[in-house]
């Protein structure tokens, strides 16, 4: 499947939802696409068509019920099983997007915090 540009409006929507005064976050891209993360640990992100969240297994579970919702799958056959793709009838909803990552950024920052990898000299 060929890699396609997020779309502007869900990059705006997952700036406008993001929590803040919470916890410490960082933004930082990843996946060709605006990240959000907290102790080095990724909460929230868009990636093409699907603007997600990281969740502890409770939360998962809940938005996981919703139709539409689903795992994200950055490849195909290759879910990240933490990770939920908001489901679009969601997506016009802001109070609830902004509960939902106020979660994800909750357990995010519940994790152990990542050490950054030294960079590797090239040769």
């Amino acid at each position: 499947m060929k890699w396609r540009k997020p779309q502007e409006d869900l990059i705006q929507l997952l700036h406008d939802v993001i929590p803040e005064g919470k916890a410490p976050v960082e933004f930082k891209p990843m996946f060709g696409g605006p990240c959000y993360w907290a102790g080095g640990n990724m909460f929230a992100a868009v990636h093409q068509e699907s603007l997600f969240v990281r969740l502890g297994k409770p939360d998962r579970a809940e938005l996981l019920a919703r139709p539409g919702a689903h795992l994200f799958e950055p490849m195909e056959g290759r879910p990240m099983k933490e990770y939920v793709v908001f489901p679009e009838a969601l997506l016009a909803d802001r109070d609830a997007l902004r509960g939902w990552m106020a979660k994800g950024l909750a357990y995010a920052a519940s994790l152990p915090p990542k050490e950054k990898k030294p960079r590797k000299k090239k040769a």
